[in-house]
């Protein structure tokens, strides 16, 4: 049996393994899973088809899986997927995904939600993301491995932020970030590439000069975005993190890619 305190509600129907811990004044809902080491340390409230992945711990008062934030929302049986070993601070709040979104919100693993952060309806959040305090990603996001917003940052509905990216404190997004890329402002623009970042995990020298190139050929002033993405595909086409912007720029998106501002490529 669940540890689960005498001040908790657990609503007949959910499902906890053995191993999930319940705290003081928690409330959980009916179709909620948690998975093995689960923790909901006090005054936590999970609702709707919530299932949170192996080892989480969810600190108080965040709110999760309860109706999305948006008016389109009729009551579907939408679900929220929060990965395993994921820490979800003080007053995080969740929603589950939309008809109009696929139907679900997803979180990977390994990711740190600080204080009041919060995650829309219908967002996609990679392995091993990092949101600090008081960010906030609109409806329809997609989260790249690694990436980390800064405090405060917002993010705009549909927007997509690349893997290993970096996002400012205080930044408002509202066009696509390309992997490895680092932004910053009101509205924010590209300011080069997430270096601290690639040297953190290990990314040699030798790529990391290959992405600095590809960057300043990407942006250059010279010709037009389709003629440089294509001169960079045949330049660095062995280069596997290049490659991965390249395809980011060209995928389709309903944003168009933050860029930096005029002159900042050198």
């Amino acid at each position: 049996m669940a540890t689960i305190h005498p001040t908790a509600v657990v609503e007949p129907g959910a499902e906890l393994a053995a191993s999930a811990v319940v705290g003081p004044y928690c409330i959980v809902g009916a179709k909620v899973i948690l998975d093995e080491e689960v923790e909901l340390v006090a005054h936590v409230v999970v609702a709707g088809r919530t299932r949170i992945g192996a080892r989480t711990r969810v600190f108080p008062f965040a709110s999760i899986g309860h109706p999305p934030q948006d008016l389109k929302y009729k009551g579907e049986p939408s679900t929220l997927e929060i990965g395993r070993n994921t820490i979800i601070r003080e007053h995080v709040t969740m929603n589950p995904g939309t008809e109009g979104g696929g139907m679900v919100t997803r979180v990977g693993d390994d990711c740190l939600f600080m204080v009041a952060s919060h995650v829309a309806h219908d967002c996609k959040i990679g392995n091993r993301v990092v949101m600090a305090n008081n960010a906030t990603i609109g409806g329809h996001v997609e989260i790249g491995d690694f990436v980390i917003l800064g405090g405060l940052s917002g993010i705009h509905q549909f927007v997509r932020i690349g893997k290993h990216a970096m996002v400012g404190g205080a930044s408002a997004v509202e066009h696509d970030v390309i992997p490895y890329g680092s932004v910053m402002g009101n509205r924010a623009h590209l300011s080069g590439l997430n270096i601290i970042g690639l040297k953190r995990r290990g990314f040699s020298r030798e790529v990391v000069h290959a992405l600095r190139a590809a960057y300043r050929l990407l942006f250059a002033e010279e010709g037009t975005m389709a003629e440089r993405l294509d001169d960079v595909a045949a330049l660095f086409a062995d280069n596997e993190p290049v490659m991965e912007i390249v395809a980011f720029i060209r995928s389709a998106s309903s944003r168009a890619i933050c860029q930096p501002r005029s002159g900042d490529v050198a």
